[in-house]
């Protein structure tokens, strides 16, 4: 049995989880893991990843945890409930990957902190490719001295950025981040829409974009990889993209700083959402447009 202090957790084993999980043990760890399907626990089972029946579990198994979860509730539900990871024993450091919010991870990091266990805002960008392969972007907020001692571990995820000393200072920049995504996307589709339909070519507009000042994440990465291909499977599904949106728009109101553009951008999430499902991929957006316009960005016979 594995010293819990050399032991690490891993609570949430969805699109996001699960790959982190195997690159871990890949690369040798030993983990306690845990999830509300057990399903998904059985899949990654094995030597290096030791399977839990609740939250609580791992954190009497492991000192360090990481979380990878939907929802605000969620989070607080797994480290603050009923057999919660904060009834843990051996916990004493909690590593949030997931997007909940400001005030949520703020809320979080007071109660485990009164436990004597440190919280650190950590949540990411860079999809299940870069959960996979280790090519995370981490937004971290936590004590410096806390960053400095994590450094080497958060480098097995990808890029570690220190944004701030405070429990909720990474999700801002987190959701920050992920509204400028969701309207470069919405504003792409109309465009790329518009331009198919006045007869470009797609892959031609997109080139031009690529190299003048209309550049952006969706012409760069989601068009050609998602789109132009038309499969559609980016790997972020609607509904997240939309609670990200939601959750940044909840934030700057409580800051008094209003959002029109992003406001927009929930409109179009909201619609695909209603026409293309909950789990559609956030692509989709673009089929919207496509549909109101009466064409398809696709390839040119």
């Amino acid at each position: 049995m594995a010293d819990p202090q050399s032991r690490w957790g891993f609570i949430g084993l969805g699109n996001m989880g699960a790959p982190m999980v195997r690159r871990l043990a890949g690369l040798g760890h030993a983990l306690a893991v845990h999830d509300v399907d057990a399903a998904k626990m059985g899949a990654l089972a094995g030597p290096a990843v030791q399977a839990c029946g609740s939250p609580a579990a791992v954190g009497g198994a492991a000192g360090t945890v990481f979380l990878s979860l939907p929802t605000p509730e969620a989070v607080t539900r797994v480290v603050l409930g009923p057999q919660g990871l904060a009834e843990g024993a051996a916990v004493r450091q909690v590593v949030d990957f997931s997007t909940i919010g400001t005030r949520a991870a703020a809320h979080v990091g007071r109660e485990l902190a009164a436990r004597g266990i440190t919280y650190v805002d950590a949540p990411v960008a860079g999809g299940v490719t870069g959960a996979g392969s280790g090519k995370l972007l981490m937004m971290v907020s936590c004590p410096p001295a806390v960053f400095e001692g994590l450094r080497e571990t958060l480098a097995l995820f990808g890029r570690a950025q220190f944004v701030g000393a405070e429990p909720g200072m990474g999700q801002t920049m987190k959701l920050v981040n992920n509204l400028l995504s969701a309207c470069a996307l919405t504003a792409t589709a109309e465009a790329m829409v518009f331009g198919v339909k006045a007869g470009l070519d797609p892959a031609v507009m997109l080139e031009v974009l690529n190299a003048g000042s209309g550049r952006n994440s969706a012409t760069q990465d989601k068009f050609p990889r998602a789109v132009l291909t038309r499969s559609f499977d980016f790997g972020f599904a609607t509904a997240l993209a939309l609670k990200d949106v939601n959750l940044c728009l909840g934030e700057s109101e409580a800051a008094g700083v209003p959002m029109l553009m992003g406001t927009t951008a929930k409109e179009m999430l909201l619609l695909t959402q209603a026409l293309r499902g909950a789990q559609s991929d956030f692509t989709e957006v673009c089929r919207v447009v496509e549909q109101w316009g009466g064409v398809e960005v696709g390839p040119k016979d």
